[in-house]
């Protein structure tokens, strides 16, 4: 899968994911989500972002998840 919206620079924001060389990480956009906030809300408190950011940030940490193992805490 290819992301086109999200980019990684070691020189910018610890290379952490962003989007589109913004100081926006992926990370911040998912939170938002996961809040409950809306799109429209979030591109209001972020005026450069676009929905297809949002959308490709969500699909990033989709994939992030998929690609490796993340600790899980197993109740029982």
């Amino acid at each position: 899968m290819k992301f086109t919206r999200i980019t990684v620079d070691p020189l910018q924001m610890g290379g952490v994911p962003c989007i589109r060389g913004l100081r926006i990480p992926v990370a911040t956009i998912v939170d938002t989500v996961a809040e409950g906030i809306s799109v429209e809300e979030i591109i209001e408190f972020y005026p450069d972002l676009e929905p297809k950011d949002i959308r490709e940030a969500l699909r990033y940490a989709a994939e992030a998840v998929r690609e490796r193992e993340l600790p899980m805490v197993v109740h029982g």
